[in-house]
């Protein structure tokens, strides 16, 4: 599989990382490998559920979590108290 410069230079757009030449080729290349990777699980076969196996969880804790403040103090970008990111298209 092959990975071109234009998709190894929008994920490095999406992620906010500035990529010379160099590293895009050697980026490109690394993902062709990283998603033949990927490809092996087509070779692996399905099974059936095992009818015995019972929900094995933690119930659910409730925590105190971060402020808004907190949460938002590495962000690059915020807007009106909420993560700001760039435009999809």
């Amino acid at each position: 599989m092959t990975v071109d410069d234009a998709e190894v230079e929008h994920v490095a757009s999406l992620a906010r990382i500035d990529l010379d030449e160099e590293e895009i080729e050697l980026f490109a290349a690394q993902f062709a490998d990283i998603l033949e990777y990927f490809e092996a699980l087509d070779d692996v076969p399905e099974v059936d559920p095992d009818a015995e196996l019972a929900n094995v969880m933690r119930p659910d804790e409730v925590r105190e979590g971060l402020t808004q403040e907190e949460a938002l103090s590495n962000a690059p970008e915020t807007e009106d108290g909420y993560f700001k990111g760039p435009r999809v298209s």
